[in-house]
């Protein structure tokens, strides 16, 4: 992620491509959105979800999504262009931020996006049970995941949102030994049955910070095609699951909102410890 002065939202141009927008808060670029193309992922975390969207539902069919997180609403844009009249909720409780967006890159009514100004939390307990079929959780404040978003409280009220085969696709931030993300998976095995993990192989490694995508769900995730994506990705990562998962999270406690904390800071995180 590139860095520029904190402050009020930013919307810029892409100095490589003339129909593409960066959006930016607190210094950090959030989202790419290039409006003549929705379908384009550029940053390779957004492109990993996609796959996720990919795999839960064949292109046009329809798909009820609740975006935690909106950003540029990059996502839903993709869903919507993918899988048409599929009704989406993005949850951003940056008004200043969405107003910006819609003022500078647009938002078509014909996408059938509806955006609320409210935190997570909140949104997840005015949704009604079994409402959706994806959850998408890529939410930021300072350039952190927030600590009341990765809970096992928080991951039981996704759990009521969602249908009994509903999955959801987490952004996390980390880098190696991954304390806070092992606490965050372990916390998604708390609740759902079924658990994944991937990264580019550099971050798995230690090498740096960087984006790791966490899935769950109740039912059996789409493992080979999740795979079959990670194979064929121009920014190759592994998925991680079963045993290995088991393995990776051993020993972790879970969040609680009585004990939580906010993903590490970027510039902490050779030396952070949850």
């Amino acid at each position: 992620m590139a860095h520029t002065p904190a402050g009020t939202p930013q919307i810029v141009p892409d100095r490589d491509v003339p129909t593409a927008w960066l959006v930016r808060t607190g210094g950090i670029d959030q989202s790419w959105v290039d409006p003549r193309d929705p379908t384009r992922l550029e940053f390779d975390y957004t492109a990993r979800i996609g796959a996720h969207i990919d795999a839960q539902a064949p292109p046009g069919s329809r798909l009820r999504v609740v975006h935690i997180g909106g950003a540029g609403m990059s996502l839903a844009r993709y869903v919507a262009a993918t899988r048409p009249h599929s009704p989406q909720i993005v949850i951003e409780p940056d008004a200043a931020l969405t107003q910006a967006v819609r003022d500078t890159i647009g938002l078509p009514r014909e996408f059938g996006i509806k955006v609320r100004a409210m935190d997570g939390r909140t949104a997840l307990r005015q949704l009604r049970a079994d409402y959706a079929d994806l959850v998408i959780l890529d939410a930021f404040a300072g350039g952190q995941v927030p600590a009341d978003l990765v809970t096992v409280e928080c991951f039981q009220a996704v759990s009521r949102v969602l249908g009994a085969s509903g999955t959801i696709v987490a952004n996390l931030v980390d880098a190696r030994p991954f304390e806070w993300t092992r606490r965050v998976v372990a916390g998604l095995s708390h609740v759902f049955a079924h658990t994944a993990l991937s990264a580019e192989t550099p971050v798995f490694k230690g090498r740096r910070f960087g984006n790791l995508i966490a899935a769950a769900s109740g039912a059996e995730l789409p493992v080979d095609a999740l795979n079959r994506s990670a194979s064929s990705s121009p920014f190759p990562y592994r998925l991680v699951g079963g045993p290995e998962l088991t393995s990776f999270v051993a020993g972790a406690r879970p969040f609680t909102d009585a004990d939580t904390a906010p993903s590490p800071p970027r510039t902490d995180w050779r030396t952070w410890r949850g």
